[in-house]
């Protein structure tokens, strides 16, 4: 059975300070306190200097009955610009977060390119499709929402791509 593959793009426009966002968005141990979509984060290795080669395992519910679990390795850090992954287990592929500002608001772009290995997901895929693309832009729109309210700032707009 083939893999299919997705590519996501969700932008959050937040009246915060970029230091505070970077903050939030870097410390993915924290993610499960304030995004209800990240049931767990689990340090499977701590990698070096500022992280890069760490590994976490998440646990992701959506709006749909069913998890995600992958580990995510840290391949890029640069503080206050990007943030970049590569994942295995139930989704493979490429997480890169990329922040700038504009003024007063903070602008985070996530772009998520993974396959599925699950066969259920892989079958399913020609007619739920669009419905694993809602499931998605519904976690990215939870995790924007409660980001705004974690940094008690105002979150401006949500976009996907």
């Amino acid at each position: 059975m083939h893999t299919i593959e997705y590519r996501f793009s969700t932008t959050w426009r937040i009246e915060a300070p970029l230091p505070a966002v970077w903050a939030a968005v870097h410390d993915s141990s924290r993610w499960p306190r304030w995004w209800k979509s990240v049931e767990r984060v689990i340090e499977v290795a701590p990698g070096t200097g500022e992280g890069v080669g760490a590994v976490h395992r998440y646990i992701w519910k959506g709006a749909l009955p069913y998890r995600l679990v992958f580990d995510m390795q840290v391949t890029r850090i640069e503080p206050l610009v990007a943030l970049e992954g590569d994942a295995s287990g139930d989704v493979q592929g490429t997480g890169r977060w990329f922040f700038s500002h504009d003024g007063s608001a903070t602008i985070v772009r996530y772009d998520w390119h993974v396959r599925t290995s699950r066969p259920w997901m892989n079958l399913l895929a020609p007619i739920a499709r669009p419905v694993f693309q809602w499931n998605h832009d519904a976690v990215m729109r939870e995790g924007g929402e409660s980001l705004a309210r974690l940094l008690h700032a105002r979150l401006l707009s949500i976009d996907h791509a």
